[in-house]
């Protein structure tokens, strides 16, 4: 596991097999309503299809 450091704030990487994921709490905690942003990412249509794709 490392980490990535943006604009001050650091992000988790986890690396499962060959594959690297990031904490989207992470990335919005410095953000005001961060979580608010990721419940609106996530119920916008245009994820749920990519999810479903993916």
């Amino acid at each position: 596991m490392g980490k990535l450091n943006v604009d001050g704030t650091e992000i988790q990487v986890l690396q499962i097999e060959e594959d690297d994921y990031i904490s989207l709490t992470d990335m919005v905690r410095k953000i005001d309503n961060g979580s608010a942003l990721i419940e609106k990412w996530l119920r916008n249509k245009n994820t749920i299809e990519f999810l479903g794709i993916w």
